[in-house]
């Protein structure tokens, strides 16, 4: 008998390596005993490996002989091919023998310290992964901090491909005639995805193979190659690929293999990060395995031999031979997911598990209710790319972030102390993070925690030096807010706050997409969180906290209970078509015609998958095959992953479903698109019964027995809110037995983690688990019995995040259940709560121009309606004379009623993308009145007593913008009542929130705290204001103008005795005949947003940062426009100028782009004889330049100031609409000089596709393509973005139109035209403006101007949360 061999699991973390073994009995095999190792991931000084030196120091416990460290290890002693079923709990396969998760990937992806990388693609898109979709991370930030490439070069291929069709219109549609002339092309292939193809340009071989000698003659060894439309059409890309193959590239990443979907920017990002990680992973493979003798690695099962397998992002595990850079990023973290969904959740017992696995640096929420939630398109460490991943989502709060008063308020993180120097017990030097807040506390105890400090390693926690550390941030905090905080008031203040920063991701992934969170049980894991899941869980509302005995290494264990996975993809392009119309695009329809044809690819592509499982050793019966379809409805680029449901092949009722449950509604009337196939084969490590959970079991049915204080190991002086220090026992976790029940408060503590049980809460002992009963009902209202309610800083901070998250979350809301472009994808809307007087409370700051402009929607509407709302009206406006910005931006406005009392009043504002007037899209740049731009509604009482008067809505935005000569009504009604409908159901979403927060500490304290929140916004504004009077006088003024020379005035008068400002625009131009005038709102918009740059800390914004200033705008003038004004350009582009001119007022930095750059295409409408026709619109918003400050260089190719919204990727672009772009890139050196550079602007050309005209005309004669309308509506065209202190200014932009066969002229700053096939449009966005005069530095004079690069922070697992999180995240 083959003696009993050891199993080995390590999760190789940034900090610490986790290692958790089974090592067998000699004389009874199945009986294993656990050996848990936890040691520091880096160490030279004594070992080069520590998942290496940590298997060494097992098989030296399993062997009873000392190993020196400079020999190789025998692997006879790991693992076994047992014949019989392991009978332990972390079961697994008889041919898996080490399993690791690790850090390495992730690492090299936060810290940028990957593999040096050449990115092979397209012509015109060299610069596509540095603009990405031209959004910035945090709005607010005049120094534009973002991740740099992952890439060090890029070769530009001189080729091209495009599709033959388009899908915004049926008219675009191939059908089976046309189909039959492309096949007799020549140059026309279908795709992969069943997609029609046209090939424009070749590739040349020979220049492609000198490229290629140039890159790698620079001495780079990895390449990632992604061309448009490889997703498809992969001839190309394979070819490069063969030729590169030719030449010692140890590394080549193709997309189309890699992430075969569609997207040119998230497919390229996904095979740059796999050529960036996958070199990095084998050589950590490499050196791993150095340390082992032959019998390391094993390919297949009939080798003898260890077989080593990682953990990958997905949950599954890869075989050591199959694991990459881009399946291994979150591989550390998914360790845990795995072992908390596999120990705590039972199908049986029904409630869902939310993961909370909290660690030094940052914390991990997930959610699993019987299946792993994945995300296949997500950003990660700040690059956005395509691959299955556990949606795993980080909060930058852990035990080493930082703690910090700041304004008046709490803050915590997202700064880290990281593991070097460490919080200020660590006895390096470190800053107060929240480790120390709980070991003043007494929540850690240093005796029980291990001696590994100091300059010697060797030392316990401080806490003598922490205690001095609080005490003087007590003395700083007493004094600034005039208050008698004890240092332990203070410490558990910043625990509350860190709390409340956890507890929003999770609100966001529980209560924003549907489900109760108090109906989930929390798993909590990692070092420090166990320390805070009482807190958390009462939050929250969860009743039950299961801990596992191994939860501080948890990560480890979840490799044991893993299986192995293994996936194979293919993209479609695919109809479901509920209509059963003609087929369009050559595709499949799904009806019982072609069901085969699915079934057979399914089949096909499960076969693969299958066989690649039964190589690795797996028998039939323990593979388990799950097939994907990515569905979305037409004309949305929501796409949900469908699973094949376990009786039928009813895709579409189980998307329809899920569809409903994820976002509310379904359309009914719309074709289901299929963007590919994905298969995931698993192999299965043991049965699935010897996996489920027995807990909830135990928890029901296990006796329990209390136990007496005088059990306890010792007795520790621990603070308790409400409570103060009280004689705390401390129990060690070994000590006690199956049954044991303990009332809190008490502290638990096993050899690696310490557990917190709060007063109130009990815990139990069971086999597996430390289970915490929470008592929710225990009152959280420390305001009870107060006849006064003084102003906390604490709560300050607490309640600043709670109504930050109700704006989040009615985001959140709108964002998945609208089903435009604009909202849905761009993220072109605004959330807000404001006071019982229509004041602004919290905005999540999603754009801008919407910041202070709602707030006089609000004020409006109660001005003009009184005291005449009830409960259940919902109001509609988007007049500019009643608080609108510019039409297509419609304003949703709620009253919230507490008890018969208006209290509160939630609204949205969200850009339609049609509402009538002159031209599709309604952007029209040539119009001079209001009623040319669209529908005009002041106020439209749109719900009353909760009925929805659709009747209505449809005689405002259809009828009565038709009513005027040359104008439209809506071109998309269906669109606008869907939008409308998701901006009510927003609404709804913030009451409920607002009304739980006031049922959780009543009306009187949460209306007293709106009002402090607002007096700390208007402190700090006061104090901001101050600065600037002392350092650059009291009297500020600046001046710029519009390029049709209307004049912007601007003299800013502070009063440095009371810290008030006025902001006196006395001067400025007229009201124009045109289209850029800008209503009132949008200057106090532009106002609010510039003082919250200024103030540059993070903080609540609301109504109070206005309090101190007063503003006089001269009526009549281009800034108080008449009611019949046109004023769509001022929205978009007067907006911009605002912001320039009060900046320049400051002095701070150099102007930006000045302009959004609105381009505008489309069809159908009213034509000239008033006749009707269907069609279609485009609308985008362009990036340009930042502007360069003392200490920055401006960011190129990025949206600034008042605008933020997203541009479509050019795939889905040239799918969707007639056009070719055949370049969109940076517009080189158009940022103004300087001792700082101005950000360049972007070059975008867009041209009509020429065969695919031809080819509609000569089979269907379908004309319409020949008249497709154009508009581009956009500034700096004539005066440059000015330069700062001597900076140059950047260049002005410029719009080209170049028609088929004709010249090239210039288009001009607002046009509209018609063009044909073959016309090209281009326009150039301007640069910013450079800061600091080149000469004076030469000369040696100082102008404040130093070299400074802010480290860019990042955050690993986006998960499902990240689009939304990243658009709106401010505090």
């Amino acid at each position: 008998m083959t003696p009993p061999r050891v199993k080995v699991f390590i999760d190789r973390g940034g900090t610490f390596t986790d290692c958790i073994a089974f090592i067998p009995s000699a004389s009874d095999p199945s009986s294993y005993t656990t050996k848990v190792i936890k040691l520091l991931s880096e160490d030279p000084a004594n070992y080069p490996d520590a998942p290496t030196e940590a298997i060494r120091r097992i098989l030296e416990l399993h062997t009873g002989k000392t190993i020196p460290r400079n020999v190789k290890l025998d692997t006879s002693d790991i693992g076994n091919s047992f014949s019989h079923e392991i009978s332990i709990n972390a079961t697994v396969s008889p041919t898996e023998l080490i399993r690791m998760g690790t850090t390495v990937a992730t690492n090299a992806l936060l810290e940028r310290k990957g593999e040096p990388v050449a990115l092979v693609i397209t012509k015109g898109f060299k610069d596509i992964l540095h603009i990405q979709n031209q959004s910035r991370p945090k709005i607010f930030d005049l120094e534009l901090n973002m991740p740099d490439v992952l890439y060090d070069k890029v070769i530009e291929i001189d080729e091209r491909v495009s599709l033959v069709g388009y899908t915004a219109h049926s008219r675009g549609h191939i059908l089976e005639d046309q189909a039959a002339v492309l096949s007799a092309d020549p140059n026309c292939v279908k795709g992969v995805t069943g997609e029609w193809v046209r090939v424009l340009k070749r590739i040349d071989t020979q220049v492609v193979e000198k490229q290629l000698q140039e890159i790698y003659n620079s001495g780079i060894r990895s390449i990632a190659i992604c061309l448009m439309h490889s997703y498809t059409f992969v001839d190309h890309e394979n070819e490069v690929a063969r030729l590169a193959s030719k030449l010692p590239f140890k590394n080549i990443s193709v997309s189309s293999r890699i992430a075969p979907t569609i997207k040119l920017v998230p497919r390229s990002n996904s095979a740059v990060s796999d050529a960036y990680l996958t070199p990095s992973i084998r050589q950590y493979i490499s050196t791993f395995t150095a340390g082992f003798d032959a019998g390391i690695t094993r390919k297949n099962d009939s080798e003898s031999g260890v077989r080593v397998q990682f953990m990958k992002s997905d949950g599954g595990l890869a075989d050591v031979h199959d694991f990459n850079g881009l399946g291994a990023i979150l591989s550390g973290p998914a360790g845990g997911v795995v072992g908390y969904a596999l120990t705590s959740f039972d199908p049986e017992e029904g409630s869902a598990v939310i993961g909370f696995d909290m660690g030094g640096t940052s914390t991990d929420v997930s959610r699993y209710a019987g299946r792993y939630d994945l995300v296949f398109e997500t950003t990660t460490a700040g690059v956005t790319i395509q691959a299955p991943q556990l949606d795993i989502n980080t909060v930058a709060a852990g035990g080493g972030s930082r703690l910090f008063f700041r304004n008046g308020m709490f803050v915590v993180g997202p700064e880290s102390a990281g593991a070097n120097p460490g919080p200020t017990c660590y006895k390096k030097g470190g800053p107060l993070a929240i480790t120390d807040a709980n070991l003043l506390l007494g929540r850690l105890i240093p005796a029980y925690f291990p001696s590994i400090f100091g300059k010697t390693e060797r030392e316990p926690l401080d806490l003598e030096e922490t205690r001095r550390a609080f005490a003087v941030l007590a003395s700083q905090i007493n004094r600034t807010s005039n208050s008698e905080m004890s240092v332990d008031e203070i410490a558990y203040g910043f625990i509350e706050v860190a709390n409340e920063a956890m507890c929003r991701p999770i609100r966001q992934l529980t209560q924003a997409k549907g489900y109760d969170t108090s109906k989930h049980i929390l798993a909590c894991f990692g070092g420090a969180g166990g320390q805070h899941a009482c807190a958390i869980a009462k939050s929250l509302g969860i009743r039950t906290i299961l801990i596992h005995k191994h939860s501080s290494i948890l990560s480890a264990y979840g490799l044991s209970l893993a299986d192995i996975v293994h996936e194979v993809q293919e993209p479609r392009f695919a109809h479901f078509d509920t209509l059963l119309v003609s087929p369009v695009f050559s595709q499949e329809i799904f009806d019982p015609a072609n069901l085969n044809g699915f079934k057979q690819r399914i089949s096909a592509m499960s076969t693969k998958a299958r066989a690649h499982l039964l190589r690795q050793g797996f028998s039939d019966e323990r593979i388990l095959i799950e097939p994907y379809l990515n569905l979305r409805y037409e004309g949305t680029d929501t796409a949900i992953m469908t699973l094949k449901p376990e009786a039928s092949w009813d895709f579409l009722e189980s998307f329809t479903t899920t569809y409903k449950t994820e976002f509310g509604f379904s359309f009914p009337d719309r074709r289901v698109i299929v963007d590919d196939i994905r298969i995931r084969a698993i192999g299965k490590a043991a049965p699935s019964e010897s996996l489920k959970t027995t807990i909830h079991k135990e928890i029901a049915s296990h006796p329990r027995h209390q136990i007496d204080t005088v059990f306890a190991k010792s007795i520790h002086q621990t603070y308790w809110k409400g409570f103060g220090r009280v004689s705390t026992p401390v129990f060690m976790l070994p000590d006690l037995q199956e049954g044991t029940a303990i009332s809190g408060p008490c502290l638990i503590i096993d050899a690696t983690a310490t557990i917190v049980v709060e007063p109130s809460s009990r815990a139990l002992i069971t086999k597996e688990h430390v289970v915490i009963e929470v008592d929710t009902n225990a009152s959280l209202d420390q305001f009870s019995g107060r006849s006064e309610i003084v102003q906390d800083p604490i709560m300050l901070s607490v309640f600043g995040h709670r109504f930050m998250s109700i704006a989040e979350q009615m985001g959140r809301t709108l964002q998945k259940t609208s089903i435009s472009t604009n909202i849905k994808e761009r993220l072109d809307f605004s959330c807000a709560l404001f006071g019982p007087d229509g004041g602004l409370v919290a905005n999540a700051p999603h754009l801008p121009v919407h910041l202070g402009s709602m707030q006089e929607a609000v004020k409006w509407q109660m001005r003009y309606l009184g005291d005449s709302l009830s409960e259940g009206d919902v109001l509609m406006t988007n007049h500019p004379a009643a608080g609108g910005s510019h039409l297509p931006d419609i304003t949703i406005i709620t009253p919230v009623f507490s008890e018969g009392n208006l209290v509160f009043f939630v609204a949205n504002r969200g850009h339609h993308a049609d509402i009538g007037g002159i031209q599709p899209g309604s952007m029209p740049p040539n119009s001079c009145e209001l009623y040319q731009e669209g529908a005009a509604v002041k106020s439209f009482r749109l719900v009353r007593s909760g009925k929805f008067d659709e009747n209505g809505l449809r005689a405002l935005l259809i009828d009565a913008p038709a009513r005027f000569d040359g104008c439209s009504g809506s071109r998309c009604f269906a669109d606008n009542l869907s939008d409308i409908k998701a901006q009510v159901a927003a609404n709804q979403r913030g009451i409920t929130l607002v009304q739980q927060l006031i049922k959780e500490y009543r009306l009187e304290v949460v209306q007293a705290y709106m009002s402090f929140i607002r007096e700390n916004a208007e402190s700090a504004v006061r104090a901001m204001l101050n600065r600037f009077a002392e350092s650059i006088g009291e009297v500020l003024e600046a001046e710029d103008q519009m390029d049709d020379g209307s004049v912007i005035k601007l003299q800013i008068s502070i009063d440095s005795t009371t810290g008030n400002a006025e902001f006196d625009f006395t001067g400025t131009a007229r009201e124009v005949y045109g289209n850029t005038n800008a209503p009132r709102a949008v200057v106090y918009s532009a106002i609010i947003y510039c003082l919250r740059c200024l103030i540059n800390v993070d903080m609540p914004l609301n109504q109070g940062a206005l309090q101190p200033i007063s503003v006089v705008i001269p009526e009549g003038s281009m800034l108080s426009p008449s009611e019949t004004a046109a004023v769509v350009g001022g929205n978009v582009l007067t907006s911009q100028r605002l912001c320039d001119v009060i900046l320049k007022a400051f002095g701070v930095c150099a102007a930006s782009q000045g302009c959004t750059n609105n381009f505008t295409f489309g069809s159908g409408g009213k034509d000239k004889d008033g006749n009707v026709a269907d069609g279609f619109g485009y609308y985008e918003t362009i990036a340009g330049g930042s502007g360069a400050g003392p200490t920055w260089d401006g960011r190129s190719g990025v949206h600034t100031h008042m605008t933020n919204t997203r541009i479509t990727d050019p795939e889905i672009l040239e799918r969707r609409y007639p056009v070719l772009l055949r370049q969109f890139g940076l517009r080189k050196g158009s940022g103004g000089n300087g001792i700082h550079r101005g950000g360049d602007g972007v070059v975008r050309e867009v041209s009509l596709l020429r065969y695919v005209a031809d080819l509609l005309i000569k089979i269907c004669q379908m004309e319409f393509l020949d008249t497709l309308h154009v508009s581009i509506l956009s500034e700096r065209r004539v005066f440059q973005p000015y330069g700062m202190r001597g900076g140059e200014p950047g260049q002005r932009g410029q719009n080209l139109l170049k028609r088929m066969n004709g010249p090239t002229v210039n288009f001009g700053g607002k046009n509209a035209t018609v063009v044909h096939a073959g016309d090209v449009v281009t326009i150039l966005t301007p640069g910013g403006g450079g800061y600091g005069s080149l000469r004076a530095r030469d000369e040696g004079v100082d102008d404040n101007s130093t070299a400074k690069k802010a480290r860019v922070q990042v955050r690993l697992a986006g998960g499902s949360l990240a689009m939304l999180e990243d658009a709106q995240r401010d505090f």
